[in-house]
C-alpha cells in the first residue's frame, strides 16, 4: 500500500496494491499492521455501508462525543469525499481536502478524529463502505452546512438530494466552540 499526505498533513490518501490477471483482481483494503508503521494507531471498530444515488450528498458529519478516525472507499460507483479540519488550533482550521474515491481508482481516505466529513455521489449508485474507530452515538452527532461558503468546496453540483437533518447543518461560524476539537 502506497500512504499519501494531501494538503491536510493528517489526511491520508491510502492506494492499495492492486494485483489483476484474466479472473479479475486482489488487494488488501486493510491491514492494521501497516497503518501502525505510518504512525496511525486508530484501532477500527465498527464498519458502515451506505448506498446513495447520484447527487446525494451525505455530510457533513462529525462526533463531539465519540470522535471517529475513519476510513472511507467506494465498491462500486464514484464519489468526491471531502473532510474538513474541525480542530481549531489547527493552521488548517476550516480548510478542507477532497478527492474522488472509485470502485476503479480503489483509493481510500483515512479522516482523523476532528474532522467533519461527507461525501457526493457522482456515479448512478454509490456504495461506500467505511471503518469507524469509536461506535456511532446519535446524541453526540454534528454537521457542518455542506455549501458555506468560507469553506470554498466545489461539489460540482447546486442542489444535491439531502437529508432533512443536513439541510439543518450549520456555517462554521455558527459552531458553538465547545463543538470544535483542541
Amino acid at each position: 500500500m502506497e500512504y499519501t499526505p494531501t494538503e491536510i498533513e493528517d489526511v491520508l490518501v491510502i492506494k492499495p496494491s492492486v494485483f489483476t490477471d484474466e479472473r479479475g483482481f486482489f488487494f488488501e483494503s486493510f491491514r492494521e499492521n501497516r497503518l501502525k508503521e505510518q504512525g496511525i494507531n486508530a484501532r477500527f471498530v465498527q464498519d458502515n455501508i451506505s448506498f446513495s444515488a447520484k447527487n446525494t450528498l451525505r455530510g457533513l458529519h462529525y462526533q463531539i462525543e465519540n470522535p471517529q478516525d475513519k476510513l472511507i472507499m467506494v465498491l462500486q460507483g464514484e464519489i468526491l469525499d471531502v473532510a474538513v479540519d474541525l480542530r481549531k488550533n489547527s493552521p488548517t482550521f476550516g480548510h478542507h481536502v477532497s478527492r474522488v474515491l472509485s470502485e476503479e481508482n480503489k483509493h481510500q481516505l483515512l479522516v482523523p478524529q476532528g474532522f467533519a466529513h461527507g461525501f457526493l455521489v457522482y456515479s448512478k449508485h454509490a456504495l461506500v463502505h467505511y471503518k469507524c474507530s469509536d461506535y456511532y452515538n446519535p446524541d453526540g452527532e454534528r454537521g457542518l452546512q455542506w455549501d458555506d461558503p468560507s469553506l470554498g468546496i466545489d461539489w460540482g453540483v447546486n442542489d444535491p438530494i439531502l437529508s432533512e437533518k443536513d439541510q439543518k447543518n450549520l456555517p462554521l461560524n455558527q459552531i458553538p466552540d465547545q463543538d470544535l476539537f483542541d
